[in-house]
């Protein structure tokens, strides 16, 4: 039996070795055997029966905990088996926290310990209060956005579809106990969350090598991002190469829509926004990275994220929020949809990376649909401004599909209202963009790049 999770030898007992206990306390719990080799082969002991009385009091008087020592024997050699449970509550050596993942004791230090201290008392940076944001301050635009794609995926029903903004947030947990907007609240529906927590945001860059040709923010609620930065990534940031299948026009990205997607709302659900860092997407001729700041679950790598494993979000409450709106599922698949996405494409699995509390994944392009994706737009921005949002880029791609298209047949596609779709048209003409030729009934769009 080879040393694992919940199996370590060691050849005779020193004191340092209740850090290890306190490492199976903390994690699934374990058997520490004293008396054997590396190999498990039995060694013996010559103070066993003296033993048997030290350890369990040490246990006790350095730990806090109690585990059941016992004295066992083969081929006439004597050892010792410590059986440790796992307990609920945090344990300490001399104030160090120590924690066993696979076959290795690690000593929690920083945003690892944080994780592990709130999770075990049960408590979560995200439900945490906010005193200077009401209700009433939260975002319109938001939560109509929420409604309409909760709805859409028929995870919301027609009575919550219609329920205030505080009946809403509490059917979505995101209320304390006395009724005051939580963190999760404030960043899922606020339009300016890094009042809240700084960092909370998107930022895009286009690279050559090691130079940034040009970048940008993705700044609002939680939701707001959700619902533009894909679309802003493939409208600014990615050309899609053109084919044709007998007259129908075939567009094909270099990355997967689906699993690009997936990856963007798992930095947005797991990211430890409190450590004031956004979420990066650094994108090149031939690889697209997405990285954010995430304290795995403990004992969790690289290697587990791409098995399969139950959904454990980092902000539960934002998840669900996430779940409601029909943007993931809850049953750990979102990696494994990742996966088929890219193979759906012809491309290969994307390569996780953890570092400390970094995650990183990095997706390949499919050769055969790149193109020059490097060059510099005319229109550079360090913020989304109107010209650069996702919808208005939308709406030009359109325009240029369908000169002919009414303003209204323009809104129902958009899922706009006549008043904001005249409102970017006028936008779109004062820049020289647009400019409709011709009358009302007859007339077309001619578009300027």
């Amino acid at each position: 039996m080879a040393e694992s999770q919940n199996i370590e030898w060691k050849e005779s007992w020193r004191d340092e070795y209740l850090k290890w206990i306190c490492g199976f306390a903390n994690a699934q719990g374990g058997r520490l055997y004293i008396g054997k080799k590396d190999d498990g082969t039995v060694l013996g002991l010559s103070d066993a029966r003296k033993l048997m009385e030290d350890i369990p009091n040490k246990i006790q008087n350095k730990l806090g905990i109690v585990a059941d020592v016992n004295l066992l024997s083969e081929k006439g050699l004597e050892y010792i088996e410590i059986v440790v449970s796992s307990w609920t509550f945090p344990v300490n050596f001399n104030g160090e926290y120590h924690y066993r993942s696979g076959s290795t004791k690690q000593q929690l230090r920083g945003n690892a310990l944080t994780n592990f201290l709130l999770t075990k008392t049960g408590v979560k940076w995200e439900t945490a209060s906010v005193s200077n944001i009401s209700i009433d301050e939260l975002d319109k635009e938001s939560f109509g956005i929420f409604r309409r794609e909760a709805l859409r995926s028929g995870r919301m029903t027609e009575q919550d579809f219609c329920a205030s903004r505080q009946e809403l947030l509490e059917k979505l947990g995101l209320l304390t106990d006395e009724g005051k907007l939580t963190r999760a609240g404030a960043l899922c529906f606020y339009r300016e969350p890094e009042k809240v927590i700084g960092g909370c945001y998107v930022k895009i860059g286009m690279f050559d090598g090691s130079e940034i040709l040009y970048q940008d923010e993705v700044r609002g609620s939680l939701i707001l991002i959700a619902d533009r930065v894909v679309d802003f990534i493939y409208l600014k940031y990615l050309k899609a190469k053109i084919s044709y299948y007998k007259e129908t026009r075939v567009e094909t990205y270099p990355y997967a829509r689906d699993a690009v997607r997936e990856a963007v709302y798992n930095a947005l659900i797991h990211s430890d926004w409190s450590m004031n860092i956004p979420i990066q997407i650094k994108i090149d001729q031939e690889n697209m990275c997405i990285g954010n700041c995430c304290v795995l679950p403990l004992g969790w790598n690289a290697e587990k994220l791409m098995g399969r494993h139950n959904s454990v979000p980092f902000n539960p409450k934002i998840a669900g929020v996430f779940y409601r709106a029909g943007y993931i599922e809850s049953w750990g698949r979102g990696i494994r949809k990742i996966c088929d996405a890219c193979e759906a494409l012809g491309t290969e699995e994307p390569k996780y990376y953890v570092s400390g509390s970094d995650i990183m994944v990095e997706f390949t392009a499919l050769r055969s649909a790149l193109i020059d994706q490097t060059k510099a737009p005319k229109h550079q921005s360090t913020n989304i401004g109107a010209l650069e949002d996702p919808m208005v880029l939308r709406m030009i791609e359109i325009l240029k599909e369908e000169p002919n298209i009414s303003q209204d047949t323009l809104g129902k596609r958009l899922g706009l209202t006549r008043r904001i779709i005249q409102k970017n048209i006028n936008l779109l003409k004062e820049a020289g963009r647009i400019e409709r030729i011709g009358g009302k009934r007859y007339g077309h769009w001619q578009i300027y790049d």
